[in-house]
């Protein structure tokens, strides 16, 4: 009765003894509310780290997607530059067939 009270918010209260049958009872009562709310908080704190996992598996696949598609930039990149370059190397000729079909291409518009 005591820890009832205390639960309750009164400190300095004094509590006359219950007998057997009471005691029981409410002892009973209070073990049972503890195992409630022990199991709901056991299910709060599961599902907490079921979120957070979803999360942390979230966020290492888009951290895996962001890296894929750094690599193929890079890879793009690279082509691009290799095409610049046999480009430059073919010199002028190349540059003169492609400004002729750019000309032809845009005169339609």
């Amino acid at each position: 009765m005591r820890t009832k009270m205390r639960l309750l918010g009164f400190r300095g209260a004094a509590v006359k003894p219950l007998n057997e049958e009471a005691a029981a009872e409410l002892g009973a009562e209070l073990l049972g509310e503890a195992l409630v709310f022990g199991v709901g908080g056991l299910c709060l704190y599961l599902e907490y780290m079921r979120q957070a996992g979803q999360s942390r598996r979230r966020e290492e696949h888009l951290e895996q997607t962001l890296s894929d598609l750094r690599q193929g930039l890079e890879q793009l990149q690279r082509d691009l530059d290799e095409l610049r370059a046999q480009g430059h190397a073919q010199g002028g000729a190349g540059r003169a067939q492609g400004g002729a079909g750019h000309a032809q291409g845009t005169s339609g518009h």
